[in-house]
């Protein structure tokens, strides 16, 4: 009896440790990295991914990062790569470029961190899991929306020009939206001349001059595109000042104060909206899945939604809006 009593004492004193071990193992820490510190539409990702760790503080630590701008590149991957040197657990990235963050992404799995990528793809497979807004789709959705504006202001779409004001040349995910537009266009309204994209560097003060010049110089402008929030304030407040809601259909992906407030007022006439929230809230999710040993997709859709006026003030609707109405934290 003594020999059984020492033999389970002993087995006691080896497994408490080990359960220990394994349970000091969490929270895991996570480090997310988005695009733009100065965007709303990725402090919405944030707000998705601290409302997981705040539902979940025994599963994950979060670090948050980013550059100003998303057209700091290189800031950007400097980011990343210090992260990496501190060896978290796992790694959120929106990557701005679909090429410059490989080599780090490619050392940080070598290292054993996860990687999770949202929003734009990378021209690799370096990453555990993918969750992203099919933009192709996003695009011709605007595209449909814009004919059904003109249908319904009875504007001729028979002929007339488009004007496609874009974030940034070189982007996989505003690529794929404007060939998306470009293509859905040519379907519906043959008839219409799209003009040349004008890129503005993320910058809303070149997208307000993007859109002036597109006014001033095509008296047969019948619609314009903004790619992403910032274009599409700049298209909003020209289109507002001018007052030219009526004569000229404005489409914008994305929704921030601006564009919200140009929605209601019918400067523009449908916003086609990501999910940045669910982006950031999965996209932690995913990451301690995969630490804790579960299999996860290797690519999510997290869908888009057109919004008009129609539905403007429908409760799932405004979620999507202005996700800091889901803030907990």
């Amino acid at each position: 009896m003594k020999k059984i009593l020492v033999l389970m004492l002993a087995l006691a004193m080896f497994i408490t440790p080990v359960i220990a071990s394994a349970e000091a193992t969490e929270p895991y820490e996570v480090v997310v990295i988005i695009k733009a510190t100065t965007s709303d539409f990725w402090q919405y990702v944030l707000v998705g991914a601290q409302n997981y760790a705040y539902e979940y503080p025994d599963r994950v630590k979060l670090t948050l990062d980013g550059p100003p701008s998303e057209a700091d590149i290189d800031q950007q991957v400097t980011i990343l790569e210090n992260h990496i040197a501190t060896q978290p657990d796992a790694i959120v990235i929106s990557s701005t470029s679909s090429d410059a963050t490989i080599p780090a992404l490619e050392e940080a799995q070598a290292n054993g961190i996860v990687v999770i990528t949202i929003d734009n793809r990378l021209n690799s497979d370096c990453y555990d899991s993918f969750l992203a807004t099919d933009n192709y789709v996003g695009g011709g959705l605007a595209a449909e929306q814009m004919v059904k504006s003109w249908e319904a202001a009875g504007i001729d779409y028979a002929a007339g020009k488009v004007g496609i004001v874009n974030a940034m040349a070189g982007v996989q995910v505003l690529t794929d939206r404007e060939a998306g537009f470009r293509d859905k266009l040519t379907e519906l309204a043959p008839g219409v001349e799209i003009l040349e994209t004008r890129f503005v560097d993320n910058d809303m003060t070149k997208a307000i001059s993007a859109a002036e010049d597109m006014v001033s110089a095509n008296a047969d402008l019948i619609g314009m595109f903004g790619c992403n929030n910032v274009t599409g304030d700049g298209v909003c407040r020209v289109l507002t000042e001018q007052e030219l809601g009526d004569k000229i259909i404005g489409v914008a992906f994305d929704s921030d104060p601006e564009e919200i407030a140009g929605l209601e007022s019918g400067a523009l006439k449908a916003l086609v909206l990501q999910d940045p929230y669910g982006m950031g809230y999965k996209g932690v999710d995913f990451a301690w899945q995969k630490l804790t040993g579960q299999e996860i997709p290797k690519e999510v859709d997290t869908g888009a939604t057109i919004v008009t006026i129609d539905n403007f003030y429908d409760d799932d609707i405004q979620g999507l809006l202005d996700p800091m109405t889901l803030k907990k934290y």
